[in-house]
């Protein structure tokens, strides 16, 4: 790919490193260019950037050694879940060793009576569910993507449960974190609440692997609901749908979730999904509660949307089919995909006050009507988060161009706005730029103090999250 990024200051690995990580970890160490080059890409649409080896952890000791290591020789060190990231959080920019932890992927224990689970980083929110599925337990975040838990403590991540259950931050009790000097830290207890010092559990999860590695995750659970609902429902503009979503969540509807796809993402869905959804704006409604309590929120949203022009007010009554729909719109990143073969995918996502949601939706809506490749908007809208997914050529920079600009007008629409530059996707190589004008630069100085104390020689996923020396991305 000819536009977004190449790698900038790749650090010259020590002699005799690479073979002091091959006699520690044997066949667990590898430089192979086809092992390199599956950790050197993620779902972004940047290029390949390949570390120079990679080591697949089995232990906390295994995370204190590569990282006690690479600290004395100023080697970078990239912590790897599943690689399902969209801001190029993974790439190795500067070189270096890719650390794999999907092969941590233990559940080391769950408290049935204190609604707890603690787990290995490559854990997936899938794996942990099913092995919930008796307890009448769930764990309740869910990005869409199986990711690994320790992925998702480091980008803070998010998804359509969060309107109800709240996202990563809400929902991580503990950590136990490697330092970037291999020292083991622990942080937060099984506690509902603790006053004790500072919040570090609240400073590693989004920290996006700059800060520590996270070994270990101790997460809330949550009671299976004893009813579950799910409908859709279709609007005549994207206006009226968001409109609808901010009066129920002002009305204080305990909805779970609602999601918002506009007319392209319902086309995309149908043909990769094959399903029959009708083609204009929908919202995908998710109901928990008690059968009558969610009769009641039921009906509710039914009389909003119906004030709000929607039509169409469709019930998935059995199980297999609520799982359908949402399987089909946990996949609509990939349906989205098949609108252009051969393209790369750039998504972006910000967050607004809930009542400035419909005007940011609609002002990023004429945005990409003038856009010269297909593009979809879908959201976690019931917390005022959406995505936009661009569909560009890979071998044609002025598409690359065209879509950052779009990508820099949203973003700015939505700081004016009272927002964020992202509410789940994270910040990795893709929104370093906008950090500055979202916190100031008082705010900035801190976060590259942290950095400065917690890894001095920059070896933490460097060139990631925040700008700091030697972090420098140049375009390809």
């Amino acid at each position: 790919m000819n536009s977004p990024a190449a790698h900038a200051n790749r650090r010259l690995i020590p002699p005799g490193f690479l073979e002091a990580l091959a006699e520690r970890f044997g066949s667990a160490f590898s430089v192979a260019e086809a092992v390199r080059a599956h950790h050197g890409r993620d779902e972004s649409p940047y290029p390949a950037m390949l570390p120079d080896g990679v080591v697949h952890a089995r232990s906390i000791g295994d995370i204190a050694w590569v990282a006690e290591h690479c600290h004395r020789h100023k080697v970078p060190l990239i912590p790897f879940g599943s690689g399902s990231s969209l801001e190029g959080h993974i790439l190795a920019v500067q070189g270096g060793i890719s650390l794999d932890l999907s092969g941590m992927d233990k559940i080391l224990s769950v408290d049935i009576d204190d609604l707890t689970a603690t787990v290995q980083p490559g854990v997936r929110r899938k794996q942990l569910n099913e092995h919930l599925r008796d307890t009448g337990l769930f764990f309740s975040v869910d990005p869409g993507a199986d990711a690994t838990l320790g992925g998702m403590a480091a980008t803070r991540a998010s998804g359509t449960n969060a309107v109800r259950y709240g996202t990563m931050r809400d929902n991580v009790m503990g950590l136990k974190v490697v330092a970037a000097d291999g020292r083991i830290i622990q942080t937060g207890s099984r506690a509902r609440k603790s006053s004790a010092g500072y919040d570090l559990t609240g400073l590693f999860v989004g920290s996006e692997g700059t800060l520590g590695i996270i070994a270990e995750v101790t997460v809330r659970l949550h009671p299976q609901p004893e009813a579950v609902s799910v409908a859709t429902c279709n609007f005549p503009t994207l206006e009226d749908a968001v409109n609808s979503v901010i009066e129920i969540i002002q009305m204080g509807v305990p909805i779970a979730r609602v999601e918002f796809m506009d007319t392209d993402a319902v086309k995309a869905t149908n043909a990769y999904s094959k399903l029959e959804l009708t083609e204009s704006p929908l919202l995908l409604f998710e109901f928990h509660g008690s059968p009558e309590g969610v009769k009641e929120q039921a009906a509710t949203v039914g009389e909003i949307t119906a004030d709000h022009g929607g039509t169409d007010f469709q019930w998935a009554e059995h199980p297999e089919d609520r799982t359908r729909l949402w399987t089909a719109r946990h996949n609509a990143y990939f349906a989205g995909i098949q609108l252009r073969p051969g393209c790369r995918a750039t998504t972006t996502d910000v967050c607004v006050p809930i009542s400035q949601l419909a005007n940011c939706v609609s002002e990023t809506a004429k945005d990409l009507r003038e856009a010269s490749f297909p593009h979809t908007i879908l959201g976690h809208v019931g917390d005022g988060n959406f995505h936009v997914m661009m569909l560009i050529d890979p071998d044609n920079p002025a598409e690359w161009a065209e879509s950052e600009r779009i990508n820099r007008s949203l973003v700015e629409r939505a700081l004016t706005m009272g927002g964020t530059c992202t509410g789940e996707h994270g910040i990795g190589l893709h929104k370093m730029e906008f950090m500055a004008a979202e916190h100031g630069d008082e705010a900035l100085d801190v976060m590259r103090g942290l950095k400065a104390t917690m890894d001095p020689h920059n070896i933490l996923n460097p060139g990631k999250t925040i700008p700091v020396a030697n972090s420098v991305v140049s375009a390809a």
